[in-house]
């Protein structure tokens, strides 16, 4: 068994500046650069709790096809509407039930919303059950 001192998740995008003005500017997570590695231009962004993921710079970047970040919120209505205004569209899937707005909801499980970063790595915004 392996014994880990510390678990983290990453993914990458073609350019970590784009990405630290959309997190935090259009998303408003907190995004900083990782202590020391600042050149390589590696960021993180925080997910409270000590928690972070990071986000490092790949030039061969090709998006996720699946969800690289989940934000849970308290109104997954108003979280789709935030998006909108700041022109960023949800995505459709086939096999989802989506309403006119994009937000699918399961059978007993979590509203949900998808949308992509700038990059198209794929995110949602999900309301809790």
């Amino acid at each position: 068994m392996v014994t880990a001192t510390h678990v983290f998740g990453s993914f990458a995008v073609p350019d970590t500046a784009e990405a630290r003005a959309f997190y935090a500017g259009t998303l408003g997570l907190e995004v900083g650069p990782v202590a020391g590695m600042e050149e390589q231009g590696l960021i993180e962004i925080d997910l409270g709790e000590g928690r972070s993921v990071l986000v490092y710079p790949k030039p061969d970047h090709v998006p996720a096809v699946f969800t690289v970040l989940n934000l849970v919120v308290d109104d997954v209505e108003a979280a789709v509407d935030e998006l909108a205004d700041a022109g960023v569209p949800t995505l459709r899937y086939e096999g989802f039930d989506q309403d006119a707005r994009g937000i699918a909801r399961g059978d007993g499980g979590p509203a949900v919303a998808w949308f992509a970063d700038p990059f198209g790595n794929v995110c949602s915004v999900l309301q809790e059950a």
